[in-house]
């Protein structure tokens, strides 16, 4: 997910050496059957979902999502609806809500309880930057905190980054600390591959620093020949070789594969989201 907010990324190195792009093309293993299982996180469609959040939910069922995340817009994780109203709608389209994004720091006790009574998974900070680096010593403490509010109402607390923790400052990565301080028994972390390819690192040499503590993760595609920030595209057609980090989350802990887009030149969010699971498909999970 993306913000409008300083996030001091270094570009210019994602070509280099070590990272895990695509050859020529971002082309995925031949699959057959369209069994696979992944998600949607719904800020893809902020545009369309809270016009018609159920309308939306149908659209992205029929195109296979089998899972969603959702993220805490004005009208709360569940965009107008109870938690337990936004379940049974789910169970009604065969999908089920395993995450949120969501404001940690307003009503997290309320948010975890009432995400554990239907059988979500996890919740989710997705933005913490921070402006020096020894900041993230108390964000660390801050998600342990959080981790065991999720664990005592059994479900588990995440942490979803951006290429600020994967810039290095002051010679150390914020990512670095907190991995080093935060407790795996409470803390997992999302893996946006398309922010740490920005940031000029390679996911798969992160994947295997931390085994088993990546858990869950974006798959959002980076555009080819460009150095914007910003720069996502539809699954398939930027630089990303997604097949190979997947492989290598999986042998890691890896257990579940959300796909997002922010940026849809020539195309639109829906369009983007029917295509990307169809490239989902293709791919091993």
């Amino acid at each position: 997910m993306g913000y409008n907010r300083r996030e001091f990324l270094r570009l210019g190195g994602a070509a280099a050496a070590g990272l895990a792009l695509a050859p020529m093309a971002c082309t995925p293993a031949t699959k057959e059957a369209a069994t696979n299982t992944f998600g949607l996180q719904l800020y893809t469609l902020r545009d369309d979902f809270p016009k018609d959040p159920k309308g939306v939910l149908a659209k992205v069922a029929s195109y296979g999502y089998k899972q969603v995340e959702s993220f805490e817009g004005p009208n709360g994780m569940f965009w107008g609806m109870t938690n337990k109203e936004f379940k049974a709608y789910m169970d009604e389209l065969g999908m089920s809500i395993v995450s949120s994004h969501c404001n940690i720091d307003q009503d997290f006790e309320r948010k975890a309880a009432e995400a554990a009574e239907i059988g979500m998974k996890y919740l989710i900070c997705p933005w913490r930057s921070q402006e020096k680096l020894d900041d993230y010593y108390a964000v660390a403490e801050d998600f342990n905190a959080k981790g065991e509010i999720c664990k005592q109402n059994g479900i588990k607390f995440a942490y979803h980054n951006h290429g600020y923790t994967f810039t290095e400052t002051e010679g150390k990565f914020p990512h670095d600390i907190l991995m080093e301080n935060t407790d795996k028994a409470l803390v997992e972390y999302e893996m946006d591959i398309y922010w740490v390819v920005t940031a000029g690192q390679d996911p798969i040499e992160w994947i295997k620093k931390y085994p088993g503590r990546f858990t869950s993760s974006h798959i959002k595609d980076r555009m080819k020949g460009t150095d914007e920030r910003e720069a996502t595209c539809t699954l398939g057609t930027g630089v990303i070789d997604f097949q190979s980090i997947i492989n290598a989350g999986k042998q890691n802990g890896m257990e579940y594969f959300i796909v997002e887009q922010e940026r849809y030149d020539g195309t639109t969010p829906l369009a983007s989201v029917e295509a990307n699971a169809k490239y989902m498909n293709k791919l091993t999970l």
